[in-house]
């Protein structure tokens, strides 16, 4: 005698499904009937969202499109300056640190600052140009044309900071170098508002940059990670 097989019961969560399901199914049907139905009076709406949804989509991909192009551009634009000013630091290499000086007084002037003074002479007490900005702030510039290897130590920056602001009564103050600056110099630069003009802000500034277009910058001019990483690339240091 051979036994029926019972018949297995659906699992809740099969009901549950098979309830969404004809749940689904049901209000399909019920939307088609009303389209159906009504379609001589909804069309226009339903035409009308059509439209405006796809508008706004092609809106959205034109300006997420633009946006990508523009970021893309930026980038470029950065590092094509950026390359164009290291490269154009051959000369500056080659100055001596009098031409180095009066090189930095040029760009000064090129930015529109007047009454521009070189002292050209040891025992300036960090003043090695100065200036007044176009707003009628008083500028001081400390320079050093350093191998672009080396880095500028924090005791160059503590000597600048001692004498620029209560000697030559800066209203802005500007550490230019050929070569970057340790992180100690950077974080007096920063606790103590000064511009720190490294190597790659002193290509900018000599392919067009203006020098307050850099203030901003303050001790953070020293760059990004990526900065850092070309630097050890290229110098190895």
């Amino acid at each position: 005698m051979t036994r029926k097989r019972r018949r297995r019961r659906p699992s809740a969560a099969r009901r549950r499904y098979e309830t969404r399901r004809n749940a689904l199914l049901g209000g399909g049907v019920l939307a088609l009937l009303v389209l159906t139905t009504f379609w001589a009076e909804i069309w226009p709406y339903a035409a009308g969202a059509a439209l405006t949804g796809a508008v706004g989509g092609v809106a959205w991909w034109l300006w997420r499109t633009d946006r990508l192009v523009r970021g893309r551009d930026a980038r470029w634009r950065e590092a094509e300056a950026i390359g164009a000013g290291q490269r154009s630091l051959a000369e500056v290499d080659a100055m001596s640190w009098q031409e180095f000086e009066r090189y930095v007084a040029d760009l000064c002037r090129r930015d529109g600052c007047t009454d521009v003074e070189v002292s050209g002479r040891s025992g300036d007490l960090g003043a090695d140009v100065t200036g007044t900005l176009p707003d009628g702030r008083r500028l001081v510039v400390q320079c050093k044309h350093y191998a672009p290897h080396r880095y500028v130590p924090s005791g160059d920056m503590q000597k600048f900071v001692g004498t620029a602001w209560l000697h030559h009564k800066a209203d802005v103050a500007v550490f230019a170098a050929t070569c970057p600056f340790s992180e100690a110099a950077l974080a007096l630069a920063v606790q103590h508002d000064i511009l720190a003009v490294h190597r790659d802000l002193l290509g900018l500034w000599n392919t067009g940059t203006p020098l307050p277009a850099l203030l901003p910058l303050n001790g953070t001019g020293q760059g990004d990670r990526t900065h850092r990483k070309r630097w050890k690339d290229t110098y190895g240091t």
